[in-house]
């Protein structure tokens, strides 16, 4: 469940934002990737916490118009995971795996990006009729 529960939560999370027209749908994920940038301010790696948000927030402003951006910051987030899995704190104290976890949501979640984060709803993957 481990590797299979963060892939479907990722497909979750591309099916809810597949009812999100666009530009929003942009927008709306800009500033969640923003956000994800703090998520491990307290992760054990000191002072070198902060360098994921310096390094990831402008391009999560360039996420507002390319969702390129937002993939190489979800990449980011997915390798930032990892490490803290190896070597950090878990995202979740109460979960030793849920750095690994995220790693693969953010994953899963980042080629959704790449791929120009189309509607899954729209493109008759799932048809709400």
């Amino acid at each position: 469940m481990q590797y299979i529960g963060p892939v479907i939560g990722a497909v979750v999370f591309v099916l809810v934002m597949s009812l999100v027209r666009e530009p929003t749908r942009r927008t709306i994920n800009a500033m969640l990737t923003a956000g994800l940038t703090g998520v491990y301010m307290s992760g054990g790696f000191g002072v070198w916490e902060l360098l994921f948000p310096v390094v990831a927030m402008p391009l999560a402003y360039r996420g507002l118009s390319s969702y390129a951006a937002l993939s190489v910051v979800w990449l980011m987030h997915s390798g930032w995971d990892i490490l803290h899995h190896l070597y950090g704190h878990p995202i979740w104290p109460f979960m030793p795996t849920s750095s690994f976890g995220c790693m693969i949501f953010a994953a899963v979640i980042a080629l959704w990006f790449l791929a120009g984060a189309p509607s899954a709803i729209r493109r008759g993957l799932v048809r709400l009729e």
